[in-house]
């Protein structure tokens, strides 16, 4: 079959539509009408007999035959995308928009703070950082690249560890004075512990607490369950109970006394945190620069 260049203008409409949520949207960015979007996604499901993209007065959704389609054409746009910077004599080129899916915790205490800087040495970059609680689907959403904690399904996605991060069992000294400090793991039981929801199995975390090979489980309750880390963390400081938290981010909080670390004496245990993106034989410019700053920022403790 002979090749129909208007096969890929329509895909690259189609790659504006979804990157973007909607045929407005997408009509700014390509410089086009809203009908005239509309017209050419029209045209592109003729072609290729199938529909793309289930409408309604309020969203729009990709189908099932849309989202294998969108997701084998993808990386070929980008590939094109890519050959042509390279033809340009441009590889090295950090520019366009980057999407960001990525870990509200690390957003707002790691990430955030050093933002400009990433800015600043990209100046014909864009960003856009959204935070949520879980990953999605990256190629169905537009997402370049995402940063996310816990371990990682094994996927067509690539996945770097940037570091492991301890975790650590605090609590402030005004829930301290009121309760007093436990005197080992097995003393939670009977104080107020904060738990933490998992997104993906809507159950609390479980506790342990880990010396070398030695892990032990705890039993633990308390009279708050959260599913916001920032919350959880927030909840401690005030002195609503003990929490597990993570160390990254947080040194100022025990350098300054306002969260006491309880078993220094049990510091095994971690939890790490990733960058994903999609799986492609050339990341772009813009992916590469992002990742190499979460790798600078996110430094591991020692």
């Amino acid at each position: 079959m002979a090749f129909d260049g208007r096969v890929l203008a329509g895909v690259s409409v189609l790659a504006a539509v979804v990157e973007n949520g909607s045929f407005v949207k997408a009509a700014d960015v390509l410089g086009l009408s809203a009908s005239g979007v509309s017209r050419a996604i029209s045209r592109l499901e003729s072609r290729i007999g199938v529909r793309l993209l289930d409408r309604t007065t309020r969203a729009l959704h990709l189908t099932g035959e849309g989202r294998l389609f969108y997701e084998q054409v993808l990386p070929h746009l980008d590939g094109i995308e890519e050959a042509a910077i390279l033809a340009s004599g441009s590889s090295k080129v950090v520019r366009g928009r980057l999407r960001v899916n990525v870990d509200p915790y690390f957003s707002r205490l790691v990430l955030a703070p050093r933002l400009t800087d990433f800015i600043r040495a990209y100046p014909e970059l864009t960003i856009e950082l959204l935070t949520s609680d879980t990953m999605g689907d990256l190629v169905s959403e537009g997402i370049d690249v995402a940063v996310r904690f816990g371990p990682q399904s094994e996927s067509s996605q690539i996945s770097r560890v940037l570091l492991q991060t301890r975790i650590l069992t605090v609590a402030a000294p005004s829930y301290l004075e009121k309760h007093g400090r436990p005197a080992g793991p097995s003393d939670l039981s009977r104080h107020a512990c904060i738990q933490y929801r998992d997104p993906l199995t809507a159950r609390p975390f479980g506790w342990e607490l880990q010396r070398g090979k030695r892990i032990v489980p705890v039993e633990v309750s308390g009279p708050l369950l959260v599913t916001d880390v920032g919350t959880m963390l927030g909840a401690c400081l005030a002195g609503a109970g003990i929490a597990q938290v993570m160390a990254l981010g947080i040194q100022d909080l025990l350098d300054g006394g306002q969260l006491i670390e309880l078993f220094s004496d049990w510091p095994g245990e971690t939890f790490p945190l990733h960058v994903i993106h999609p799986s492609r034989r050339h990341p772009a410019a813009k992916v590469r620069a992002f990742i190499d700053f979460c790798g600078r920022i996110a430094v591991p403790e020692a």
